[in-house]
């Protein structure tokens, strides 16, 4: 029978408060939000009571639920996770990961004031692009520069600024979507400009770009295809073809390469992926890209190229409102600096040496982890060791796979329901979430992200699923 409300007893809030349990939580998490927690837990308490429900309400219980509730609360929604998808640049996953030297580049940035748009030499006020202008024209051999957020913005900020009110030319077979359901399309309606659509989806030849010249053409724009790819009876413009005919008639050419990189990824037994420099030399007047993609630095867009129309889109007040903050620059700095040592970038540069992880060391780690994935499981599910393939991810280089190694887990086919569900979620529970995927009735966790450094920690959680029920 429920108890009536008067023959409730709960521990007084005041009595709770001076418990020698409760100093350390008053000292983290500050009077007004423990006392406001501690009533949350009573009132939770004194409902299940009136309903009859059992309910512990001893001071050292009431004291264990208000810790519960005091760290649920004040933990970080964005959370450090084990990204064993296979996809090294995974967008939803934060894309890049920074190395060393921009991590502590960025934490210097925190705590201390810096010369973000301060001119040291002068002692007047400077432009925040200078801080890795020098950096970017050296390695891109563009004659200007310029950096925004994303390059989204970037191709934004490119647009209204030098076609505003006026045409766009582009390829049909370039009219790409990225993720999120941004299209080209759109963003340069946004920009102000009139999108200008030429030759097919997989056919567009040179004479569909003359012909579809007008008066008021501004621009002719390709933009590379990085997150898909066309095959069969196709026929591209290639940079080359489409510069002297720009040239001609007097008209800019602008390249999207999205996921762009700075050197040549062949060199370190990648797929080739043409460069900035590969398409400023090719004779783009302007070129943007992505800094959290091949780059391997932290989320921005990049503009290279003439001085000129780098100057002008300088001044456009969207500048301002696209522009990055110093905690961007003071990341995107030292990553810069490390492609002036290419014969050490895939020691250095953490996505190159993500992406050019051996195999082999994969295997290794693989058959380390196989016994302690499988005794976490039981005999509900089958764990190998197995080969399988990465991919690059954000869009670069869609159609090639990476080598890889890593854990494929099986269920018993006599297990009923969704076994690999209930497992995927039981992976995200772990206070280190681990994300892997699920494809042909299997879950794969690729194991190129997990580099031996981080192997134990991944290793010494396991122990959780045990004490779990699937």
């Amino acid at each position: 029978m429920t108890q009536p409300a008067s023959n409730l007893r709960l521990p007084a809030v005041h009595v709770l408060l001076a418990a020698p349990a409760c100093a350390p939580l008053l000292a983290e998490y500050g009077r007004e939000q423990t006392v406001n927690a501690l009533r949350d837990v009573l009132a939770s308490l004194r409902t299940a009571l009136l309903a009859g429900e059992a309910a512990d309400t001893s001071d050292e219980a009431v004291l264990a639920a208000l810790t519960a509730s005091l760290k649920a609360a004040n933990r970080s929604t964005m959370r450090r996770l084990f990204n064993l998808t296979g996809t090294v640049l995974h967008t939803n996953l934060g894309r890049a990961l920074l190395p060393d030297v921009a991590v502590q580049a960025v934490a210097d940035a925190l705590r201390w004031p810096m010369n973000l748009e301060w001119d040291l030499e002068t002692g007047k006020r400077g432009d925040r692009d200078t801080l890795v202008e020098e950096h970017l024209l050296k390695l891109t051999g563009a004659e200007a520069v310029t950096v925004v957020n994303n390059n989204a913005a970037a191709v934004l900020l490119m647009l209204n600024t030098l076609a505003s009110g006026r045409e766009v030319i582009v390829s049909r077979g370039e009219l790409v979507e990225i993720g999120g359901a941004f299209r080209i399309p759109d963003v340069m309606t946004r920009a102000g400009a009139t999108l200008r659509e030429v030759g097919a989806t997989n056919r567009t030849h040179l004479k569909d770009y003359a012909e579809g010249i007008a008066d008021n053409t501004a621009l002719l724009m390709k933009v590379h295809c990085s997150n898909y790819a066309i095959t069969g009876f196709t026929k591209e413009v290639t940079l080359p073809e489409l510069v002297p005919l720009a040239r001609e008639r007097g008209i800019p050419v602008a390249v999207d390469l999205g996921s762009g990189t700075l050197v040549n990824l062949e060199q370190y037994g990648l797929p080739h992926e043409t460069t900035v420099r590969e398409t400023i030399e090719g004779g783009a007047d302007l070129v943007t890209f992505s800094g959290d993609k091949l780059l391997g630095g932290p989320q921005c867009g990049i503009i290279a190229g003439r001085k000129d129309l780098i100057a002008a889109i300088k001044k456009n007040p969207l500048k301002r409102a696209l522009r990055v903050g110093k905690l961007t620059l003071a990341a995107l700095e030292p990553v810069l600096a490390l492609y002036h040592a290419p014969d050490l970038l895939t020691e250095r540069l953490t996505t190159l040496r993500l992406l050019t992880r051996p195999a082999w060391a994969m295997r290794a780690l693989a058959e380390r982890l196989q016994p302690l994935l499988q005794r976490a499981l039981g005999d509900s599910y089958t764990v190998s060791a197995e080969p399988m393939s990465s991919q690059i991810g954000s869009g670069a280089l869609p159609v090639d796979q990476l080598p890889s190694y890593g854990l494929a887990v099986r269920a018993d086919a006599r297990t009923r329901g969704n076994p690999l569900g209930v497992l995927e979620r039981r992976l995200r529970q772990l206070p280190v979430p681990v994300i892997g995927r699920i494809a042909d009735d299997t879950f794969w966790l690729d194991l190129r992200c997990l580099e031996d450094a981080h192997a134990d920690e991944f290793a010494a959680q396991l122990a959780h699923l045990e004490s779990t029920s699937a």
